[in-house]
């Protein structure tokens, strides 16, 4: 399976996470600005709103120093930016064409599933979890679950392992 590096501090949820990549809207990217590069092309199984798992595809790319995780469902197509300095995470609006910050994203490695806003999407994939494995074994040894919480400004609020999230719940 293809791997890619993580930019610094994408994890920490990435946290997870939880994913990766990338297309924008079909806009495009404006002129002087550098275009995307293509990190991986993931096809695996995602979820909408706690839903069933269905086949999806996941294109990761990097992206004005952002690593942008396209989610193509069927014919929805859910899009989640991972950017560092600070970490933040957010997930592009179909309907307006802006970015809004997450809530939260919870990666659970036992199964190579990343969750951005509860259940809200969810995905299967084992090519960024195990980059983030690799990148970060001495927070992660031992470690199933990490989830972490974004503040109202989208900045990174809180993050929790294992039971430790039980406690903040």
């Amino acid at each position: 399976m293809p791997h890619h590096r993580l930019p610094p501090l994408t994890f920490c949820l990435t946290v997870a996470a939880f994913l990766q990549a990338p297309l924008l809207p079909a806009a495009g990217h404006a002129a002087g600005q550098p275009a995307a590069v293509p990190l991986y092309r993931l096809e695996t199984t995602c979820s909408l709103r706690g839903a069933r798992a269905v086949d999806c595809v996941v294109d990761a790319r990097e992206e004005n120093g952002a690593t942008v995780y396209r989610h193509t469902i069927g014919t929805l197509v859910e899009t989640i930016r991972i950017s560092d300095g600070p970490l933040r995470m957010e997930r592009l609006d179909a309907g307006t064409g802006r970015w809004r910050s997450l809530r939260s994203a919870e990666v659970q490695f036992s199964t190579n599933t990343i969750c951005f806003d509860g259940r809200d999407l969810c995905v299967l994939n084992p090519n960024y979890l195990n980059s983030v494995r690799e990148e970060r074994v001495d927070e992660l040894e031992g470690r199933d679950r990490v989830h972490v919480r974004f503040g109202d400004d989208g900045r990174l609020l809180l993050t929790c392992y294992d039971r430790g999230c039980e406690v903040v719940q």
